[in-house]
Formats: structure tokens, C-alpha cells, sequence
């Protein structure tokens, strides 16, 4: 069986986005990793050997806000409870970090995953709402 590791650093912009792919989410360009990825509140990364499985992270104001993102885990490995690790590894974070006002929110696109460290659906409080911006910029009606 392989062992894996869990590394308190995010992965390179490279990386991040064909990790990304992979794992079937929505693309995102090179160009927008790089300038993204320096914004990472906290993050964390999975090897397999020196082969990076898996990722996630936290983005944020790092005190009133945070939000978990880019939870994936390459096919390869998936079933073998590295996503709980991630989730695991961003909660204890935001434990020992967070400030007791803070919001944590997510978008979730799996069902009954992350009930277990205590998140909610917010509605009808409150609806998770989202603009994509195309390649000109211009916000794109779906």
C-alpha cells in the first residue's frame, strides 16, 4: 500500500492546474494560477513519493473570511481517504488560526463530504451566488 504524505506548502501554478484537470474541475489558466496562487492563506499538498496527488487550500483575508478551495485528488488516487486529509489538514489550520468571528464558507460539489467537520448548507439563510468572467473580460450569463 502507498504511503502518502501531506505537506503544508501548495503546489506550484504548473501543477495546480493540470492537478485541476485531472481531477475533472473546471480549468483555470496559467496565467490566472500565477497570480492567484501567491494569495493562499494556507495550503497544503499530498506526495506520493515525490509525485504531487493531491491539494488544497485556503483563500481569504486570513481574519474575517476564509474559504476552502481547490480540494482535488488525482483519479489515481482517489478512494483512499487523501481528500479527508486535505479537509482534515485546512480545518486544523483554521482551529488553531482563525479568529472565533470567522466566516468559512465553501462550494461544495460533492454530497455529504464536508458535513463531517461541521459545515452547513446555507440556504435559506443565505444563497451561494457566482460570476465567470470569460476570456474578454466580460461576465458571461449561463
Amino acid at each position: 500500500m502507498t504511503e502518502y504524505t501531506v505537506v503544508p506548502e501548495f503546489p506550484d501554478p504548473e501543477t495546480y492546474v493540470n492537478l485541476r484537470d485531472a481531477a475533472g474541475m473546471a480549468p483555470r489558466s496559467l496565467a490566472a494560477a500565477e497570480r492567484g496562487l501567491p494569495n493562499t492563506v494556507f495550503g497544503v499538498r499530498v506526495l506520493d513519493g515525490e509525485e504531487i496527488v493531491g491539494m488544497g487550500r485556503l483563500v481569504g483575508d486570513g481574519g474575517t473570511v476564509y474559504q476552502v478551495v481547490d480540494v482535488a485528488v488525482h483519479p489515481d488516487h482517489q478512494g483512499r481517504g487523501l481528500g479527508t486529509r486535505i479537509v482534515d489538514e485546512l480545518v486544523a489550520y483554521l482551529n488553531r488560526e482563525a479568529p472565533p468571528s470567522a466566516f468559512v464558507n465553501l462550494l461544495a460539489d460533492v454530497d455529504g463530504f464536508y458535513e463531517q467537520w461541521g459545515f452547513e448548507y446555507s440556504a435559506p439563510a443565505s444563497k451561494a451566488m457566482f460570476l465567470r468572467v470569460t476570456d474578454d473580460g466580460v461576465p458571461r450569463r449561463e
